[in-house]
This record gives structure tokens, sequence and C-alpha cells, in this order.
């Protein structure tokens, strides 16, 4: 007899009021509300004992796989593989007490879970040292519906967690990581890999309970070029390193690929582990200054290039650039360098040099729009074809945000150039007919597969007489 039968036979006896059949039709019940794929046969029948006042005494299946999972499920025992770890976080319960949690994320041959550590078993010895593909045995654990209605490992105090040294069938960490190109909406619990696209850049703000907080902001490339936004919540720029070079290699474990305003996104959390191709101390940069202009705080915002002709956004806190002028060449050294994002402050030195003529000039490193392609960085030089034009947006959460829109050509093609937000204020102060330079343009796909120049906060526009 199978442990189901025997459970079914304990209850039949405890409640002989009710018949095998009415049990069966329970749990078919219970497994429809709750959902098939977190209750097994056995942990509806559980549930329904309890629904009841039965207390079935026999231990469920101890040993399973993280596929077996079903809420309800307790003293549950099994062996996984670590993909991230958050820090433990202090909280309040409703009497004021405190109490620790640490959230894991696990996964075996199939399939990911999420594992919580409370109070004590939060800060276990050992535990901030292991790392994304340990391999370990969780041990006496329980089992609880997470708030999208998951199923949750729970460590507590009649739980343990011990790392195995052994061989396993479980794949390792290199094995299950995915190229942002593979990448699908709706994929959780992932380990993906890509290389830095553009910038990166930090985020503070204040959530929907009035909350200050943070985030990092950065694009990643694939194997095929193709290109995705990507936002660690609760994440800063003290998790990656001060220097990281254009199209760095990166690792994200433990995020997942949602749809956004423009197309799929990569998001991750406080528990998400970065890994970046990069170095801690930042090294000098020589360059030559395309363009100058004055952030509403004061900052100089410069657009560089150097002689390999990779464009450079420098932002600088400091004013230690006040000395120079646009077709400067400068060496600076920067506290941190993302990709092709520079920043200046008062760790930093900047100097002039004599000109040098391999780092090519602004009219040298212009582009056709002809040759304008998805996801660069561009200078061009253009006449306004159509008068500016502004007007609000509203995006997907309600907020309304300036769009304006000029329509320009050069002797080789027509392109849109937009702006958003503080940047449509640039495009506002043309006018049809002039002849204009800019610089720090971001060339994005528009409707109907059109690309379209977007104006950053290093673009500068300037009219040529």
């Amino acid at each position: 007899m199978s442990e189901l039968e025997n459970l079914m036979s304990k209850l039949l006896e405890l409640k002989p009021e009710l018949t095998k059949e009415d049990v069966e039709e329970q749990i078919k019940l219970k497994k429809e509300k709750i959902g098939a794929g977190y209750l097994t046969d056995q942990g509806a029948l559980f549930l329904i004992a309890s629904d009841f006042g039965v207390t079935l005494a026999e231990p469920l299946k101890v040993e399973m796989s993280l596929k077996d999972l079903y809420a309800g499920a307790k003293e549950i025992s099994l062996e996984t593989r670590v993909l991230n770890l958050s820090p433990a976080k202090q909280f309040s319960r409703k009497d004021g007490s405190p109490f620790y949690l640490r959230t894991m994320t696990v996964y075996d041959g199939n399939s990911t879970a999420s594992v919580k550590l409370w109070d004590e078993k939060a800060n276990l010895p050992g535990v901030e040292n292991l790392k994304p593909g340990d391999l370990i045995k969780i041990i006496k654990a329980y089992v609880k519906s997470d708030f999208d209605g998951s199923p949750t490992i729970n460590i507590g105090s009649g739980s343990n967690i011990e790392t195995a040294d052994r061989e396993s069938e479980i794949p390792t960490i290199e094995s299950i990581t995915k190229d942002v190109s593979e990448l699908q909406e709706g994929q959780k619990d992932l380990v993906i890999s890509g290389m830095i696209d553009g910038v990166i850049s930090g985020m503070e703000f204040t959530n929907s309970r009035g909350q200050p907080g943070k985030a990092l902001r950065m694009r990643l490339k694939g194997k095929d070029g193709s290109g995705m936004r990507v936002v660690l919540w609760g994440k800063d720029e003290s998790s990656i390193p001060n220097m990281i070079s254009q199209s760095a290699k990166v690792r994200l474990l433990g995020v997942k690929v949602k749809s956004g305003n423009q197309g799929l996104e990569i998001h991750g959390n406080d528990a998400t582990i970065i890994e970046i191709e990069g170095g801690k101390e930042a090294e000098p940069v020589i360059a030559r200054i395309l363009s100058m202009s004055t952030s509403e705080n004061g900052k100089n915002m410069i657009l560089a290039v150097d002689n390999k002709k990779n464009l450079y956004n420098i932002s600088d806190f400091s004013n230690s650039t006040s000395i120079c002028a646009e077709g400067d060449v400068i060496e600076c050294m920067p506290s941190k360098i993302y990709g092709n994002s520079i920043t200046l402050d008062d760790n930093s030195f900047v100097r002039k040099l004599d000109n040098d003529e391999s780092i090519p000039s602004l009219s040298q490193i212009r582009t056709k729009i002809n040759d304008v392609k998805v996801d660069g960085n561009y200078c061009i030089e253009a006449i306004i074809l159509k008068v500016p034009e502004r007007r609000e947006v509203q995006t997907k959460t309600g907020e309304s945000i300036s769009l304006s829109e000029m329509f320009v050509e050069d002797d080789t093609g027509q392109i849109w150039v937009k702006g958003w937000r503080n940047q449509a204020r640039l495009i506002d102060k043309c006018e049809l007919g002039e002849i204009v330079s800019i610089t720090g343009l971001n060339a994005k796909a528009g409707l109907e597969g059109r690309i379209e120049l977007f104006v950053t906060a290093f673009s500068k526009i300037t009219k040529k007489n």
C-alpha cells in the first residue's frame, strides 16, 4: 500500500462519515483552488485532514526535489545548489520585538525555489560564505506559500543547512547560465551573461510607502548584438568595481525577465549577485572634448573621444574641467569608469595636454545619417526640415512627460531627433531651416522598425552660421 493510501485509510478511520470518493473529490477541489503545480495529492490530503480537525501523524516524504515542493510540507530534507544569497535584514514584529530574515535562491536539475532563513538561522555560522553553485543540504525545513502563491522553503529553529562536499548530478552555475539574447518574458531565477553596452548609473527614489530606495541601471548586449535594459533594485555603485571597461563581461545571478516601457527588461534585487570584469583602481584617460554643457545643478557634462574613437560621457562633480574648452585634449584620472561613463570628483585630477592629431576632432567623429545603427552613440550635422514640436506623453504608470521632436536630414538621409523631459528643451530652441551640429545622440528602434535619435544629458545642439 502506498503512503497516500495509508494516509487515506487513516483519515477514513478517524472520520467514518467520509467516503473515499468524498476525499478524492475534496483533493481535486483543493488542488484546483491552490493550483496543481503547488500541491500533490498527499499534500492536499493533509490540508483536508486539517479542515476536519484531524492530524495525520505519519511523516511526509522527507527527501524530495524542488519540483515536488508544496505548501504545508513539514520536516523536508533536500539537496540543492545555491544560486544567490541576500544580506540578513532586521525587521520588527507587531509587538516591536526584532527579528532577522535572510533570503536565498536555490536550484536543482529542473527547478528553483526561494529559501527564507529566520531569526538566528539568518546568521548561521558560515552562511555568509556560501557562494553560487555551492552544494548544500537543507534539513527538516517546512514549506509555506509565498505572497505570489509559490512554495517557499523556511529554515526555522528546528531546521538546518549543511554544505555538501561531493559530486552531484545537479548542474553547475556555468551550465545554467543563459546569454542575454536567449531570454524570454516571464523567466525568473536566472543566471545570465552579457557585455556592458553603454552607461552604468545609480538611481535614488522614494517608493509607494514613502521609503527611500536605490537601484543600479545598465544595459547588456548579447552574443547576437541585441541589447536589454537592466534594473537591479536595492543595489548601488558599491556593488561593482570602480573600473569597468567598455564591453566588459557581466554575469548576473538571480534575475527575472519582464516587459517594460521599451520592451523586455532584466530585473534583479538586493539578493542578485553581480559579477563584472573590472578593477578597484581607475586608470587615466586621454581624450578630446567634443562638447561641454552644464546641468541644472551646475555640473559639467562632457562628451569626449579617445584615439580609438571610443566616446565617453564625463560627469564632472568637482568643476575640475572649468579650465578646459571644446576641442582641448585632456588627461584625467577619474574616480570611477563604468563602460563609457566617467565620474570626476574631488579625488580626481584633470590637466590639458598639447594637441594630439591621433585623437579625432568633432568633424572627424561625425556620422552620416545613413550610417546610424540601433543602440549606437553618434554626433551628426543636419538641416531641420520640420518645425520642432512638443507634446505630453502618458506613461503606463500615469505619469505625463514632455517629448520634443524634429525631423532633420543630411546628404545621405533623413531621421527624427527626439528629446524627453529636460532634454526636450534643447530641441525647443531649434527652428525650421537651421543647420545644427548635435553631439551625444543615442539611436533606438522606433515605430515600424524606423531608427530614431534621442538627445541625452550629454548632448549639445550648436547652430551653424
